[in-house]
């Protein structure tokens, strides 16, 4: 990774960590990246506003380049560059360690509204269908057995990378009875699910959900069987740039997550293609469940505009 000398090693090593994926989920993402920020800001020595405005700006592009898809990581930088004010060093320094211990302190307490929001459309008894891992899909499914909810779940492992082992383990430590299965075997299981429960990585103003591929699949199958589809989802993962049309950029993984080279060699000269995410269209999601509240899909960009105004650009291109 090219990146200037001035940076702090904590931002270099929370970029490396998100693009490896060792540090995931939106939060956990927008978290990491605040307070790398944070870090970035508290070790500055420059001299001036100007270089001071430099090495954020420097910075903030770096953990921005890791994950293109989620959204929460630029509107985490968005959050924290957009409260940066002060005609001093000090006082910019200042200004950004206020503005991301408020970020994270929101961050710790949206996950659980969002749960209570969440839980309150299951039922006991409920049986649903999960495909990766999210923990806003975890948190409506442990306020829901705190709540007294007996659940069911089927877990698909969602290949290349098996996130979904990740979930049947979460789930089954909050004494859900899981049931684990291969991604193509959800069809045959729907009609046993009341609610599919998906996470999102990204949503867009039309009310579109861009989430790990498969999930579009998933909810076309459910909308044929009549089963309901919920995404949760913080508001950090609000797609502000796509009010003014933008569209959102799919992750191309590594080919080797799907075949290992010495497998690839065996089999002859093939392409791999290994797109990270996919695009629910709104009209195969019945309801999206934020700290907010609950929203149907059509409406998200309401609130989207509540949040962020009709500023889409990124301060990080501004300071």
């Amino acid at each position: 990774m090219n990146t200037p000398e001035t940076l702090h090693t904590e931002v270099t090593e929370t970029a490396s960590a998100i693009a490896e994926m060792e540090i995931r989920g939106a939060a956990t993402i927008a978290d990491a990246a605040a307070r790398a920020l944070g870090a970035q800001a508290e070790a500055s020595t420059a001299a001036t506003p100007e270089e001071f405005r430099a090495e954020l700006r420097a910075a903030a592009r770096v953990l921005h380049d890791t994950r293109p898809t989620a959204v929460s990581l630029p509107n985490a930088l968005r959050y924290v560059l957009l409260g940066m004010e002060g005609t001093t060093v000090e006082e910019l320094q200042n200004s950004i360690a206020r503005r991301v211990a408020a970020f994270c302190g929101q961050l710790e307490r949206a996950q659980d509204d969002l749960g209570r929001f969440g839980g309150n459309r299951l039922r006991d008894g409920d049986t649903i269908m999960t495909h990766c891992h999210s923990t806003d899909v975890i948190a409506c499914v442990r306020a829901a057995v705190e709540d007294g909810k007996e659940l069911t779940a089927y877990v698909r492992e969602t290949r290349p990378r098996n996130q979904g082992h990740i979930t049947a383990r979460e789930l089954t430590e909050l004494g859900v009875d899981v049931t684990l299965i291969v991604d193509n075997a959800a069809r045959h299981y729907l009609n046993d699910v009341d609610h599919v429960l998906v996470g999102a990585d990204s949503i867009a103003a039309d009310g579109s959900v861009i989430n790990k591929i498969g999930t579009s699949g998933l909810a076309v199958n459910a909308r044929d069987m009549g089963t309901q589809v919920m995404v949760a989802a913080q508001t950090i993962k609000l797609h502000p740039a796509t009010m003014t049309g933008h569209t959102v950029e799919i992750e191309e993984r590594d080919a080797t997550e799907v075949v290992a080279d010495d497998v690839r060699a065996e089999i002859g000269d093939i392409r791999i293609n290994n797109p990270a995410f996919d695009v629910t269209p709104p009209r195969y999601v019945d309801a999206i469940v934020t700290e907010r509240g609950q929203f149907p899909p059509e409406s998200i960009v309401i609130l989207m505009r509540e949040l962020f105004g009709e500023r889409v650009t990124n301060p990080w291109e501004e300071l």
